[in-house]
């Protein structure tokens, strides 16, 4: 299927492992111009330059932390101006943060909103002007499926993650008249850093396929998800094929959640 991506621009937070950078080279494979966005400025340049080597796509490396208030905008205008338009935002920058409630300070709560709520605020409202220039496009917000299904031991991030889901249907609704479209993916468990980095303490007499193993062990389709997946929904929803698909929450979750 063509998804009718050659020539458009989009810009990815949080794009420089993990879910994020497989976004965004499954954008620069289908003929996307990409920005991506992250932190940490070596990671950062590898990935475009890797990126940019596999798909010939132009790919830009912006230096970006969404907790400041300032930078969302910066990297926008930067991605905007760069790449020429703003057709798509992705707004993926973010990492679990999960513990009973009694035990989250408000220190916690404020860190985690900025990253993952605010963050995405910013970046939207930087990203409305050039989208409306550019005749419509489409936002991707990542949540995860705690959003709709919260667990116990799960804040901050399943609050944090329902106002995404929450702010992902106000915004269908606001932008529909710009031709902007404005879907979330759920998450469920996903192959990436985050996990990677908390292999070595939590299982470290196994194998780091052990280690998914056992992750994917109750999951209905019996393993976790790859980014890849993640990745190839994420590139059908800012696509034109999705062109009536607005407002809309997506599970990719191997079965585990319980809300439609």
């Amino acid at each position: 299927m063509d998804l009718q991506l050659t020539g458009l621009a989009a810009a990815v937070t949080g794009g420089s492992e993990g879910i994020g950078r497989a976004v965004a080279a499954a954008l620069a494979a289908e003929g996307c111009d990409v920005a991506i966005g992250a932190r940490r400025p070596g990671p950062l340049r590898q990935a475009a330059e890797e990126i940019r080597a596999a798909t010939g796509r132009h790919v830009e490396p912006l230096p970006l932390d969404v907790t400041d208030a300032r930078q969302p905008h910066d990297f926008v205008q930067a991605a905007a101006q760069r790449l020429g338009r703003l057709d798509i935002l992705v707004n993926n920058a973010g990492t679990s943060a999960a513990s009973p409630f009694e035990d989250v300070d408000d220190a916690a709560w404020e860190a985690d909103l900025q990253l993952k709520v605010y963050g995405a605020i910013r970046c939207t409202r930087a990203a409305i002007p050039h989208l409306r220039a550019a005749g419509g496009g489409a936002i991707v917000n990542m949540t995860t499926v705690g959003g709709k299904q919260p667990g116990a031991a799960s804040v901050p991030t399943s609050v944090s993650r329902a106002a995404g889901i929450g702010l992902t249907k106000a915004l269908s609704k606001d932008l529909a008249a710009d031709r902007i479209r404005v879907n979330t993916v759920m998450l469920g468990s996903i192959r990436s850093m985050q996990w990677e980095r908390r292999w070595p303490r939590e299982a470290p007499g196994d194998s780091l396929e052990d280690y998914y193993a056992a992750m994917g062990a109750d999951i209905p389709l019996g393993r976790i998800g790859r980014a890849e997946e993640v990745a190839d929904l994420v590139a059908f929803l800012v696509s034109p094929r999705a062109a009536y698909i607005t407002g809309t929450a997506v599970a990719i979750d191997g079965g585990t959640g319980n809300v439609i």
